[in-house]
């Protein structure tokens, strides 16, 4: 299938692994040319040089971006326009757990760390990098939230808070700058084997005194019961879905969440 984006211009944030980097193998076999965020410069640069390995016929870039803070998000958007001009694709899969546990033992240093990551991060990104979309006439926006916004679970309400917040923030771009050409929508994940999932199993296997298989194991009979298929998701599976909203041929898609869940989330709704 042809997405018609060759010789784009993407943004990946947390390109380094995971759901990013899938994401951005998909986009350099369309053509795309490819710019890796991530916090950690060594391995940003790393996966950078396995992409361009793969996919010769396109330009690779890797730059290290703290979206916490403000400064390095600017840093980053006029590192882009320096290189390529400005961005037509803007893909944000950097985020955090952040703070767990029950709610009255969170502080609000735990809230604050959380919503500035999760919520304020792609807040940043999107203001910093919708004017170069805006110049270029054509614009793909894809934040990530989760299943967590539609179904939270209890040890992990800053991280709910967030991710619903993160549809809002999407539904609400998607109707104030469609008219200039740009498309906003979001990918809720469930569960996807990840950085962050796997230090999550590691933690719990160690309380558990077992090893990562058997805590995932445990984790979806225990935690995820909901989980349909049975299993983690793959980021390739999810990042399917993210290529397709940064292309061409979803043009009449804006303001919309797809959910890449296994069935995880109960409601039809």
């Amino acid at each position: 299938m042809k997405f018609n984006i060759e010789n784009k211009v993407a943004v990946i944030t947390g390109g380094d692994s995971g759901i990013g980097y899938a994401t951005a193998e998909l986009l350099a076999a369309e053509g795309v040319n490819i710019i890796l965020a991530d916090k950690e410069k060594d391995s940003v640069s790393e996966a950078a040089e396995k992409l361009k390995t793969a996919y010769p016929h396109v330009e690779i870039l890797a730059l290290a971006c703290d979206q916490d803070d403000n400064q390095n998000v600017l840093d980053l958007a006029e590192q882009v326009k320096s290189r390529f001009g400005g961005a037509h694709i803007l893909i944000n899969c950097a985020g955090a757990r952040g703070a767990a546990g029950d709610f009255l033992t969170l502080t609000d240093e735990d809230w604050m760390q959380t919503i500035n990551t999760d919520l304020m991060g792609a807040v940043r990104l999107c203001r910093a990098f919708i004017p170069q979309l805006q110049a270029n006439g054509w614009g793909r926006v894809v934040l990530i939230a989760s299943e967590n916004a539609y179904q939270p679970y209890e040890e992990e309400s800053p991280y709910n808070a967030c991710k619903a917040g993160i549809i809002n923030l999407s539904k609400c771009l998607s109707r104030s700058y469609s008219k200039d050409g740009l498309l906003f929508n979001c990918v809720s994940p469930a569960y996807v084997e990840s950085p962050m999932t796997n230090a999550m199993m590691d933690e719990l296997a160690e309380k558990r005194g077992t090893d990562r298989e058997e805590a995932v194991k445990w984790f979806l009979a225990n935690k995820r019961p909901h989980i349909a298929v049975g299993r983690r998701g793959k980021p390739e599976e999810v990042a399917a879905v993210i290529a397709f909203l940064s292309s061409d041929l979803c043009s009449y898609v804006n303001g919309s969440n797809y959910r890449v869940d296994g069935g995880a989330v109960e409601s039809a709704f």
